[in-house]
C-alpha cells in the first residue's frame, strides 16, 4: 500500500497502491516517468492555455523532441518506421518494441489530468486519428512520401471525417473527389466541420466520394491543408474543448495527386470503422480522468465547505451524491482497464470482431459516467460551481465538456445502439456455425 493519502477518487486503484492484475514492472515505471513530463509541460498551465484558447507552439516542440506524441497512436507502435528514424524507446523508459495498449492507456489518463480534453486534444487528435491509416492501410510509396515527417512530428495531421449534414451517419458523407481526363488527380470538393486539430494541421487524412452512393463509394486521401490551394480554413467557437482547434474546412477544386490515396478505392469506410475503434477507446480512456478530477474536486470541496454549522461532507445527502457518482466511476474504470487488457491479449482479427460493439458502448457510458460526476461536482459546489473564475471554475468547464465527450466520435445514442447491434450480430454468426448441417445426424 503507499504510504501517501489520497484524496478519495482522485486516482485510479494502481496509483494508490492497490492490487492489480494488469500492470507489470514497465507499466509503473512508465507512469511515473510519462506523469513527471505531463505535469512539468502541460498540466501547470493547462487551464490557463484553455483560457485563451490556444496552446503555445513551444509545447508541441516540447513533445515532438521528447517522442511524448507517439505514444497516442494505437499499441503496438509502427517498431520497423521508428527505428528506421533513430527512435528506439520512449523517455528512455519503454522500448518501442515493448509498448502495448496498457502504456497507452496510462499516457491517455496521464494527459487528461488537468480534467481539461483541450490543451491535450491540441496535441494528439491529428497524431492518434490522422496518422493510422497512413501506417495500417498506406502503401510503400505513400508511407515514404509522409511518416518521416509525420512519426518526428515535423509536419501535423489531422483526422477529417465530418461534414455538416454527415456526423455519426458516415456513409452519406458527400465531400466528392473525382478523377481527372488524365487519371492523375483528384479534383476535391467538399466541406469538413468540427475536425480538431484542422487549423493547424499541414495535412488531413480525408474521407472522400470517389464512386457512388453508400458506404462502398467511400475512400481516404491525404490531402494537403495550409496555404494549399483551393483549401480555406477556420475555426470553430465550440462550448467545450475550446483549445484543441475544432475546425471548418472548405474545398474548392482542390487539386490531389491519386498516389495520395490511402489503400483501395472504395474501402474508406472500412478503414474509418476500424479507425474508430481507437478513437473511441480513448475518448472513454480520457472522459474516465476527466471525470475523476471532477469529483474528487468535489470531495476536497465538501470536505473544507461549511453549512448549517457542520461541513458539507458530514451531510448524509451529500455523501450519498459522492457515492452514486464514484460507484458510476469506479466501475467505468475498472471496465476501461479490463477492456485494454483484452486488447492486448486478443489477437487483432479476433478483438475487431469481439471488441468493436463494445468499443462503442465503453465510449457512450464514459459520457454517461462523465456527466454524472460532472453535474455532482457542479451541484455540490452550488454556485461556485456555475461561475466561470475563483474556486469552481475548473468544474464550471468540465460540465461544458460533457458534450464534446458524448457527440464527437459518435453520438451517444448510436453507440449504444451499435453495440448491441454488434453483439447480436456476432452471437447469430456463431449460434449459425454451430448448427447441424441439414440430413445429417452429426455435428
Amino acid at each position: 500500500m503507499s504510504a501517501t493519502a489520497y484524496l478519495p477518487f482522485s486516482e485510479p486503484p494502481y496509483i494508490v497502491g492497490l492490487p492489480s492484475p494488469y500492470y507489470k514492472e514497465t507499466h509503473l515505471k512508465w507512469q511515473k516517468a510519462c506523469r513527471q513530463f505531463v505535469e512539468k509541460h502541460l498540466l501547470e498551465k493547462a487551464l490557463e492555455w484553455d483560457t485563451n484558447e490556444t496552446v503555445p507552439e513551444h509545447v508541441w516542440d516540447t513533445f515532438a523532441k521528447a517522442n511524448m506524441l507517439l505514444p497516442t497512436l494505437p499499441a503496438p507502435l509502427p517498431v520497423e518506421w521508428l527505428k528506421k528514424l533513430g527512435i528506439h524507446d520512449i523517455l528512455g523508459v519503454v522500448k518501442v518494441e515493448e509498448w502495448d495498449y496498457i502504456h497507452t492507456m496510462i499516457y491517455t489518463d496521464e494527459m487528461q489530468r488537468s480534467g481539461l480534453a483541450g490543451p491535450p486534444g491540441s496535441l494528439t487528435v491529428g497524431v492518434s486519428f490522422g496518422l493510422p491509416p497512413i501506417i495500417k492501410y498506406g502503401n510503400k510509396q505513400l508511407q515514404e512520401r509522409f511518416l518521416p515527417e509525420l512519426l518526428t512530428c515535423k509536419k501535423r495531421i489531422c483526422i477529417a471525417i465530418t461534414e455538416p449534414e454527415a456526423g455519426s451517419d458516415v456513409a452519406n458523407i458527400t465531400t466528392t473527389a473525382e478523377k481527372t481526363a488524365d487519371g492523375k488527380h483528384y479534383i476535391i470538393n467538399g466541406s469538413k466541420k468540427w475536425i480538431t486539430n484542422g487549423i493547424w494541421s499541414d495535412y488531413a487524412t480525408m474521407a472522400v466520394r470517389t464512386s457512388g452512393p453508400g458506404p462502398t463509394g467511400l475512400s481516404m486521401v491525404v490531402v494537403p491543408l495550409k496555404g494549399y490551394p483551393g483549401v480555406s480554413m477556420r475555426r470553430i467557437k465550440v462550448g467545450g474543448n475550446i483549445s484543441s482547434g475544432t475546425t471548418f474546412i472548405e474545398l474548392d477544386d482542390v487539386k490531389v495527386p491519386v498516389e495520395n490515396l490511402v489503400g483501395e478505392e472504395g474501402m474508406g469506410m472500412k478503414y474509418i470503422m476500424t479507425n474508430f475503434n481507437h478513437e473511441r477507446l480513448s475518448i472513454a480512456i480520457g472522459a474516465t480522468r476527466q471525470a475523476r478530477v471532477a469529483l474528487s474536486a468535489a470531495v476536497e470541496y465538501v470536505l473544507k465547505r461549511e453549512a448549517f454549522g457542520k461541513p458539507l461532507v458530514d451531510q448524509p445527502v451529500v455523501r450519498h451524491r459522492l457515492a452514486k457518482a464514484g460507484a458510476l466511476l469506479e466501475s467505468q474504470w475498472a471496465w476501461v482497464e479490463q477492456f485494454v487488457y483484452q486488447m492486448v491479449h486478443l489477437p487483432k482479427a479476433t478483438a475487431d470482431i469481439e471488441l468493436g460493439g463494445l468499443t462503442a458502448m465503453v465510449k457512450a457510458q464514459s459520457g454517461i459516467v462523465l456527466n454524472e460526476c460532472a453535474q455532482t461536482a457542479q451541484l455540490l459546489f452550488g454556485g461556485n460551481g456555475y461561475t466561470k473564475s475563483g474556486q469552481g471554475e475548473l468544474i464550471e468547464r468540465i460540465s461544458r465538456e460533457v458534450p464534446g465527450i458524448r457527440i464527437p466520435g459518435g453520438s451517444e445514442d448510436v453507440m449504444l445502439d451499435l453495440g448491441v447491434r454488434q453483439l447480436v450480430k456476432n452471437f447469430k454468426s456463431k449460434t449459425k456455425a454451430m448448427e447441424r448441417p441439414k440430413g445429417t445426424w452429426k455435428l
